[in-house]
């Protein structure tokens, strides 16, 4: 793959970053509206369009009706008032739909044309049956709400968020790959506890975006608007007994997910700024140190959002401004992993490549 080549590729990689994030941020506006769940039905092809003629939004409006959501939290709303969460959603299924041929018709050309060799094509098409996957897995959530409860589960929800991310994470590594000036192979070599560390922020971070799934699920943003006590104390009394059995609280009980979510947050600023101390200490490349140090900053100022959002009762604006800051530190994080351990990786193909060389000369 030569210079001109790599560079469209990395293109089109970046650009799919992008849509991905973007309809993750779009699906925070579908939850924040409590549109979600205003289609009850999944239709791939048919679903392209919305209903057309008063007797197809009629019908349409019928099938609503019989959700729990309509029953329960939007017993009188009119067919106009419908219309508007309708097409929040429908918006939402049409951009997924969008973000997934902008990802497969490049790849098709780039293979047929021989720019992506075929042998090294299996992560470009995993990425490809990520989003089949993903289009699957937000339909399963979507049923989980048509049942008996007004919402989805929140189980289902941090699935489909971490398998989003998963895409956008994987799309992003391979896009720095086909970026020459990243991490090049002549850079330092991390050192394992280095490597560990980085790992180790990475599931901090997935256990916090995971709560902040939780979180979106139960509706549990509401249940406090005070910052730093909850109901007046730092720590509500029964977080652990709402429930039986007691550990079902972490994840089921909106008050305990709540402030799970809410302090945890600390928890990993307090990591990432121990990992800074000890890179720093164990003499980590300069490029590592620069990039730990901006995700110190974006982690304060993602706390900072998140008590906003807190303070004001979970505004629209200030919660979507949240979950795309959360997924800044989540991508940079992504590019620490990569700086500690792809540039090594490149240094073992290239010397490779080079014994290669030198065997069959």
């Amino acid at each position: 793959m030569n210079d001109t080549t790599s560079k469209s590729v990395r293109i089109w990689l970046y650009v799919t970053c992008f849509s991905i994030a973007l309809l993750v941020v779009f699906g925070g506006f579908v939850r924040l509206t409590r549109s979600g769940l205003s289609i009850v039905e999944w239709n791939v092809i048919t679903g392209v369009l919305p209903p057309i003629g008063e007797a197809a939004w009629q019908a349409e409006f019928a099938k609503y009706q019989q959700t729990p959501e309509f029953q329960i939290v939007n017993k009188g709303m009119t067919l106009d008032e419908y219309k508007k969460i309708y097409y929040v959603e429908y918006l939402h299924r049409l951009i997924g739909r969008l973000v997934g041929l902008i990802y497969v018709l490049p790849l098709f050309y780039f293979l047929i044309r021989g720019t992506i060799p075929w042998r090294k094509s299996w992560p470009y098409l995993v990425i490809g049956l990520g989003f089949a996957f993903q289009g699957a897995l937000g339909w399963y959530m979507v049923a989980s709400g048509l049942v008996d409860k007004p919402r989805v589960s929140q189980y289902r929800l941090a699935a489909h968020l971490i398998t989003a991310l998963g895409l956008l994470a994987l799309t992003f590594w391979i896009a720095l790959r086909n970026h020459p000036r990243v991490a090049p192979p002549g850079s330092r070599r991390s050192s394992p506890e280095m490597r560990r560390m980085s790992v180790g922020l990475l599931v901090l971070l997935l256990i916090q975006i995971a709560y902040g799934a939780f979180v979106a699920g139960l509706k549990a943003g509401h249940v406090s608007n005070t910052w730093p006590l909850m109901f007046g104390r730092f720590v509500p009394p029964g977080l652990l007994s709402i429930q039986e059995p007691w550990y079902l609280n972490l994840t089921a009980t909106a008050v305990t997910v709540h402030f799970i979510h809410r302090w945890f947050a600390f928890i990993v600023f307090g990591y990432a700024l121990w990992m800074y101390s000890r890179a720093r200490k164990i003499e980590a490349a300069p490029a590592v140190l620069k990039t730990i140090q901006v995700i110190l900053w974006l982690l304060g100022v993602q706390i900072t959002l998140g008590v906003l959002v807190v303070l004001f009762n979970v505004a629209i604006s200030l919660a979507l401004i949240h979950q795309a800051m959360g997924m800044t530190v989540f991508l940079t994080e992504i590019f620490l992993l990569y700086q500690v351990f792809a540039h090594q990786a490149a240094t073992a193909e290239k010397r490779a490549t080079l014994q290669e060389g030198v065997v069959h000369g």
